[in-house]
């Protein structure tokens, strides 16, 4: 099957950076999840608070990478997240042999990320006015770390960066649309390198609605164990966050340079359910993820690994396990790709998740193993006939399948090739 786009250059994979609570770069993530050690928590201030459920993925002891440091103009007009998008961003470039300083010489370099909040910033500047009674204590850097835009504005300024530069708002699906776009760009010739991924708050001021409409998982008593997607014990998600980054380049770039390269975006769609602003239909993830895989010149059946989007919903579980097993004919006797389920150790990322899940494939992939899902003890019926591993997998999957949903019904899936 040939691409239904008129790619003019292949993308690949050059750089990637993470800052997750499985870990603070990509030698910790990848323990983490070929341990299936979850980064999950419960932090007794939500409970102080009135939270119903406090738990929570962690970063813990976040330190800056060594070499990059983020100057205070920056970090006093960036949330914390930001700060971890930079960190991300850094790691990226270092693995892919970039000098920071070296990205504003080229004015077809640009930068796609996705998020789709910045809480903290508006409460804070809220209790300052009451707190004073005016505004005029409020520094000038709340402006800019209240935007939604907050870090594609900043680091692209801090960067010099002059090529495409936006933020992708697409609720839980924006990191994985940031990635998507960005490859379009390279693809047809209208950018040759291109940062790009998701970050999302860690916070309990932007959590308190989630809670409020009980949206969060109740096992307190065993945090490590509360995230179950597609268990039939599930009883709701697990908030999470960090930031995921990485570095695209037209393939015959990357070689100019004699760049390491990881893998190849070859495959990307999306669509709208159009049906509810919670609730999934499924639908339209079945068509992202095919019109992905054709996207790819790919068939179904040559799909080795799914990174299932899959929060431990206990509607959105079932949709997407009736779609993968609608897309891959499972009802027909196919044996179908495997299936990680990998919010089982991080919870929900939200607005990273699209971008954090390309890492972790490419993390497992690159290492030769698939990681296991702890806390699948029994599968809800729609997923009993996928191949979800309780256990780490020797393997090393090729072509891999992410997907991305979110409110609204908004779907993106993504074909990686491993190379």
């Amino acid at each position: 099957m040939n691409s239904r786009l008129d790619k003019q250059r292949r993308v690949v994979v050059t750089g990637m950076g993470i800052v997750s609570c499985l870990g603070l770069s990509r030698r910790e993530v990848r323990a983490s999840l070929y341990d299936g050690t979850p980064g999950i928590a419960l932090l007794s201030e939500r409970k102080e608070l009135g939270f119903q459920s406090g738990l929570s993925g962690v970063i813990k002891g976040f330190t800056p990478t060594p070499g990059y440091p983020l100057d205070r103009k920056y970090r006093s007009k960036l949330p914390e997240f930001g700060w971890w998008a930079w960190d991300a961003l850094c790691q990226a470039l270092e693995q892919a042999r970039v000098e920071p300083a070296d990205l504003a010489e080229d004015v077809r370099t640009g930068f796609l990320f996705g998020n789709d909040s910045s809480v903290v910033t508006g409460v804070e500047q809220c209790e300052m006015l009451r707190a004073a009674g005016e505004t005029r204590g409020i520094g000038s850097g709340h402006i800019f770390r209240l935007l939604t835009s907050t870090v594609t504005l900043n680091l692209c300024t801090k960067l010099q960066l002059r090529g495409a530069s936006w933020t992708v708002s697409g609720a839980c699906a924006s990191g994985a649309m940031a990635i998507g776009q960005a490859a379009e760009l390279i693809a047809r010739g209208r950018q040759d390198r291109m940062l790009c991924g998701g970050g999302q708050e860690i916070s309990w001021q932007s959590m308190c609605s989630f809670d409020a409409v009980g949206a969060f998982a109740r096992r307190e008593e065993a945090p490590s164990e509360a995230s179950r997607p597609f268990d039939q014990g599930r009883d709701g998600l697990v908030p999470g966050g960090g930031a995921a980054v990485l570095l695209l380049e037209a393939e015959e770039k990357a070689r100019e340079r004699g760049a390491e390269i990881l893998a190849e975006i070859c495959g990307y769609d999306f669509a709208a359910d159009g049906y509810h602003i919670s609730v999934p239909s499924g639908e339209g993830l079945e068509r992202a993820m095919a019109g992905a895989i054709a996207d790819a010149g790919l068939e179904p059946g040559q799909i080795d690994l799914v990174m299932a989007h899959a929060t431990s919903t206990p509607v959105g579980d079932e949709k997407e396990a009736q779609a993968l097993s609608r897309l891959f004919g499972l009802a027909r006797g196919n044996q179908g790709p495997l299936v990680a389920a990998t919010k089982a150790l991080t919870g929900h990322e939200f607005w990273m998740a699209g971008a954090s899940q390309v890492i972790y494939a490419l993390l497992m992939s690159r290492a030769g193993f698939v990681g296991p899902h702890p806390n699948l003890t029994e599968p809800a019926p729609a997923a009993a006939g996928l191949r979800i591993p309780t256990a780490a997998i020797t393997v090393a999957p090729r072509h891999i399948l992410c997907n991305a949903a979110g409110f609204g019904g908004v779907n993106a899936s993504l074909v990686v090739q491993a190379l």
